[in-house]
Formats: structure tokens, C-alpha cells, sequence
């Protein structure tokens, strides 16, 4: 069985930058600790788009499943103080695009 990839790609203006990184900061750890969760990278546009892509890589596609229908849910639930409106969100948009690994290298040892 081979690792699968999900990339959701995030429609960012730049005025919400800051604050999309701040909250993917604040939420550090919450998918590491997921059965099955490989690797994770935030991707900052460098020009031209003003998309960010969320990489995220799973041992399988059903812990990937099982990380969305509970953990994920939690993680991705706008937080606000008692008595606060939830924070709206920093995204305009999402695309989830999935990949199955064929192929991968690294540094060698």
C-alpha cells in the first residue's frame, strides 16, 4: 500500500495572510498526533496566485477518513471567547485535490 497526499488549496486575499498562518500556528500539533499522518506543509504563494497549499501525507487513505471525521472537525472549528462572534474565516475558498505517492526520494543518509 503506498502513502496518499491531499492538498487543499485555500483562496487567501493578502490581507488575511497574517492571519490564516497565525491560526494554522496556533493549531500546531493538532494533526501530528493523527494515526496514519505522515507530513504536513502550509505553502505561502511567492507571486502570481493568491493560493495557499495545505500538504498533508497519510500512510492510507482510510486514516486520512478518520482524521476528517473526528479530529479535523475539532481542529478546524472556528474558536471565540464567550460572548464573541466566531472568528470568520481567513480563506475564500478550498479545493481539496488527492494524490496516491507512485514515487519519492530524500536526501541521502
Amino acid at each position: 500500500m503506498s502513502s496518499v497526499v491531499k492538498i487543499n488549496v485555500l483562496t487567501v486575499p493578502a490581507e488575511q495572510r497574517e492571519v490564516l498562518e497565525q491560526r494554522f500556528a496556533s493549531r500546531a500539533g493538532a494533526v501530528e498526533n493523527s494515526d496514519g499522518f505522515e507530513w504536513f506543509e502550509l505553502l505561502r504563494p511567492v507571486e502570481g496566485t493568491d493560493q495557499y497549499l495545505v500538504y498533508t501525507r497519510w500512510r492510507s487513505e482510510e486514516d486520512f477518513k478518520v482524521w476528517m471525521e473526528g479530529p479535523m472537525q475539532a481542529a478546524h472549528r472556528p474558536a471565540a471567547p464567550e460572548g464573541e462572534a466566531p472568528k470568520r474565516p481567513a480563506a475564500s475558498g478550498s479545493t481539496l485535490w488527492s494524490f496516491e505517492v507512485v514515487q519519492s526520494a530524500g536526501p541521502k543518509a
